[in-house]
């Protein structure tokens, strides 16, 4: 089985391919439906529609010419889509700077004799300027300032951006803000004179099924418009996968490539809904699976860029995942929805809310939460400063806290806190497949450590993933409830584990 691709870059860019095949048979079968015998075949006009005689009811060609009426108002339609919003689609060409280190050899005769002069060589860095090309949807235009969405991994890096429209004319660009988590960007340029600007629709209101267009300059051909449909609602990005997290997806069947990437996907009325994005490939070309972000994704972004230069995220210092299906039952769950907290950060709005690792959180504000992705896409839509309320279940036990919405760091800075996060790692059930896949059938012990948080108190102490459980503060623990009970029961600061590595004990402490 060939391995799946995920494409996403500035070189790349989305797609699909939706055409009238099926619309164009059945014309051209109403058309050659016969008639009486040596009957030549009508032959309607290509404009217009042809009066209807007496001898075309008889001949039974009357559906011929109301399939050509239908097919003209579609093209008109389509026709009409393009006009609208293909001025306010551009191209974006970009140069980034990469730096690149350069290895250095040592010289055979420090071998023998040391280095010269006691100076050991360093290795160098060379800069070299790297191309790319994408899409943009002009999207508001102040005075002269006019402002082009886009996907961060096409201009978020850019040392030098070019803005190409639709009719010829280019303005050098420049970066107004960026947003990682999303893939989105916003690039402004300067023109005197009026610019077509897209008319953002609404992406909530999208059904499967309903026809769309994307447009971009795919492989640079520019001002490129393709059909299709969409083919899903509410995709996510796969584990591992080098695409946002933090948004879910429209997919799409419309043709999207190389170069499509931050271009519009539109409804039949011109709207952009999404902002194409990604696809999902075995070839690196288009195979119909396409993917945009919706445009309602992206409209607070839009007044962020502009009057801060970043877009703002809800959070509520908690790591989390799903609710672990084989523990379900063990939780008192009725089923594995929610999202499961395995940690806590010290003095973060989870922890002042009083939320505890072991916690299922079930809802937000009332909205059931199929998954950990959904808690934390709803908590990254709210503003900072805003109140919420989180349904949990705790051992069985429903509970309901209000919590404070606090602004989301970026990675680094949540990286650089990881000492805070308590306990610093997750348990999980020993099943049978974890069991015969890590060779402890013969061991007593219910619980394994599954992952270790880098920097956390956990690792500073040196526990490690695939650490067995024990006990902790001298009791046995069995049952995930049994562990968390435990673990935020204790009356002590300091929490002693007992674990089993390998045929050895350990007992080591960790101070809440």
């Amino acid at each position: 089985m060939k391995t799946r691709k995920l494409i996403r870059s500035k070189w790349f860019l989305p797609a699909g391919a939706a055409a009238l095949t099926l619309a164009a048979g059945l014309f051209i079968g109403h058309l050659w439906l016969p008639g009486p015998a040596n009957a030549a075949p009508p032959q309607p006009a290509l404009s217009g529609r042809p009066p209807v005689s007496l001898a075309d009811y008889r001949s039974g060609q009357t559906p011929a010419i109301d399939g050509l009426k239908a097919l003209q108002d579609l093209q008109n339609a389509y026709r009409a889509v393009a006009a609208k919003v293909l001025p306010t689609v551009v191209e974006i060409d970009v140069v980034d700077v990469v730096k690149q280190t350069i290895p250095v050899f040592p010289n055979p005769f420090d071998f023998f004799f040391g280095p010269g002069n006691g100076n050991q060589a360093q290795p160098r860095q060379r800069e070299f300027r790297q191309q790319g090309l994408g899409s943009g949807v002009i999207v508001r235009q102040t005075g002269d300032k006019v402002y082009v969405l886009t996907n961060n991994h096409v201009a978020g890096d850019a040392t030098e951006i070019s803005v190409k429209l639709a009719d010829g004319r280019t303005f050098k660009g420049k970066l107004v803000g960026k947003d990682p988590n999303r893939d989105l960007a916003l690039v402004e340029f300067a023109s005197r004179g009026n610019v077509p600007v897209a008319e953002l629709g609404d992406s909530n209101t999208l059904q499967v099924g309903d026809l769309v267009f994307a447009v971009g300059n795919p492989l640079g051909f520019e001002s490129t418009v393709t059909s299709g449909i969409v083919s899903a609602l509410g995709r996510r990005s796969m584990p591992g996968a080098e695409v946002s997290g933090f948004t879910d997806y429209i997919q799409t069947d419309a043709a999207i490539n190389q170069g499509n990437s931050g271009g519009a996907l539109v409804n039949i009325y011109g709207q952009v809904v999404g902002l194409n994005t990604w696809i999902a490939s075995t070839s690196g070309g288009n195979i119909g699976l396409g993917f945009a972000i919706p445009i309602n994704n992206a409209k607070r972004a839009i007044n962020d860029f502009i009057t801060k230069g970043r877009s703002d995220y809800g959070w509520i210092g908690v790591s989390m995942g799903n609710v672990p299906q084989a523990s379900a039952a063990e939780l008192k769950l009725k089923d594995s929805s929610g999202a499961f907290v395995y940690g806590v950060f010290k003095g973060s709005p989870a922890d002042k809310a009083g939320v505890l690792p072991g916690d299922v959180i079930t809802k937000i504000n009332g909205e059931p939460l199929k998954n950990s992705s959904d808690l934390m896409m709803a908590i990254g839509d709210l503003a900072p400063g805003k109140t919420a309320s989180l349904d949990l279940e705790r051992y069985g036990e429903p509970q309901r806290v209000t919590i404070e919405v606090g602004s989301r760091a970026d990675e680094k800075q949540l990286a650089a806190q990881a000492s805070k996060i308590w306990p610093g790692f997750s348990v999980v059930k020993l099943t049978t497949d974890i069991r015969r896949q890590l060779g402890l059938q013969n061991v007593s012990a219910e619980l394994v450590i599954g992952a270790v948080d880098q920097g956390g108190p956990a690792d500073i102490a040196g526990l490690r993933a695939g650490d067995l459980i024990v006990k902790i503060g001298g009791r046995q623990v069995k049952t995930l409830p049994e562990f968390y009970k435990a673990l935020n029961n204790s009356g002590s600061r300091e929490i002693m584990f007992t674990i089993q590595r390998q045929d050895t004990n350990l007992i080591i402490g960790l101070v809440r």
